[in-house]
């Protein structure tokens, strides 16, 4: 079986294409993600971190 060079440039484009699509679909489910662990993070500080980082975000 003889591969030639324009199934290799084939082969790399739609792997290329496949790899980008991937990364744009689960974009949202990694925004989402880090929204949680962001949440998670949050809860578990004192009420002084949370007030200091409330004051900062109202600069």
């Amino acid at each position: 079986m003889d591969v030639g060079p324009i199934a290799i440039v084939i082969a790399l484009v739609s792997g290329l294409a496949s790899f980008l699509i991937g990364r744009w679909l689960s974009r949202s489910r990694r925004e989402k993600k880090a929204a949680r662990e962001r949440a998670v993070t949050e809860a578990a500080q004192s009420r002084q971190v949370r007030r200091a980082r409330e004051r900062r975000k109202q600069r």
